[in-house]
């Protein structure tokens, strides 16, 4: 499985839609483990776009600090799980906390629409 990540400075950036690239981080979900990682350039932001364009990059989770309330249903329009809420760590760091059931979530950092906010207990989204 692919994960993606919008790194800024070599950590998340809090909200997605503006970032410059993606760390796409392949995880063999068997064993548990990041197995590669390949930054790429992001297309020139527009909205909607990024879900389509992250789909066939083999990407089936994003990890973002957060998102607006259309993008978190292009995504899922995709096919692509949306985790949000996380902090501004390492993508190696996210995705290894991930994998081993640690990955902290909050409140979805996204400024546009009001805060997102999971439920306690609710699934990750």
């Amino acid at each position: 499985m692919k994960m993606a990540i919008p790194p800024a400075d070599g950590k998340l950036a809090l909200h997605f839609g503006h970032c410059e690239r993606f760390a796409l981080i392949e995880v063999d979900n068997v064993e548990r483990r990041t197995v590669g990682r390949a930054d790429i350039d992001a297309p020139p932001h527009q909205p909607g776009s990024l879900p389509p364009w992250l789909a066939p990059r083999g990407a089936k989770m994003i990890i973002a600090g957060g998102m607006g309330q259309r993008a978190l249903g292009l995504f899922a329009g995709q096919g692509i799980q949306v985790v949000l809420g996380t902090a501004a760590e390492t993508p190696e760091k996210l995705v290894s906390d991930y994998l081993a059931g640690t990955l902290q979530t909050g409140a979805n950092v996204c400024d546009r629409g009001g805060p997102y906010e999971r439920p306690s207990g609710a699934p990750i989204v």
